[in-house]
């Protein structure tokens, strides 16, 4: 059986949870917001099609998140931007339990301070308490090597919590440390 447990999840459960239930004034713990998934997605929109940067962005990102990662097609044609049903648009992945954490961890502790003049991360909540950060570089993962990659792109992260109140979900990621504004 594997007991290990990752840091941030460690702080989670010793740290902001209690101080979640406390300050929510929850009456049971599994009221208390959770993160239950990470999504991380990749548009290569100028690269339609190109199965030498498919497979080296598709690489690189499952360098960033350690996890398989699944290519994307294009459902309905569109003439306008020269599309066709099934082409290779973009990759995504969907991170859960420990890896999740483990990417929480990277993300909030090295890869965001690498950000050039970095204030912040500007809270827009959807309304059911998910986040979703832009990047505009990949390359503020240590694990990226610029000479891997043949174009430096940007990637959505979307943090997915159990929370459907925007305040909740701010102050359970402001609690592990994501820097929010």
């Amino acid at each position: 059986m594997n007991s290990y447990t990752p840091s941030l999840k460690k702080i989670y459960l010793h740290d902001v949870l209690p101080n979640l239930i406390k300050n929510l004034r929850l009456k049971n713990i599994m009221e208390a917001p959770k993160i239950i998934c990470v999504n991380l997605s990749m548009c290569l929109g100028d690269s339609v099609n190109d199965l030498k940067t498919l497979k080296k962005n598709k690489d690189c990102l499952e360098k960033i998140c350690g996890q398989k990662v699944v290519i994307t097609k294009v459902k309905k044609s569109i003439s306008a931007f020269k599309i066709r049903a099934n082409m290779f648009i973009g990759l995504k992945v969907t991170l859960r339990k420990n890896i999740m954490w483990e990417f929480l961890d990277r993300l909030i502790n090295i890869a965001l301070p690498r950000v050039k003049d970095f204030k912040g991360i500007t809270s827009n909540f959807d309304s059911n308490g998910n986040i979703t950060i832009g990047i505009k570089e990949n390359l503020i993962f240590p694990e990226l090597d610029y000479k891997d990659i043949d174009k430096v792109r940007g990637l959505n992260i979307t943090i997915s919590t159990s929370s459907r109140v925007d305040s909740q979900a701010k102050m359970l990621l402001m609690l592990i440390g994501i820097p929010l504004k």
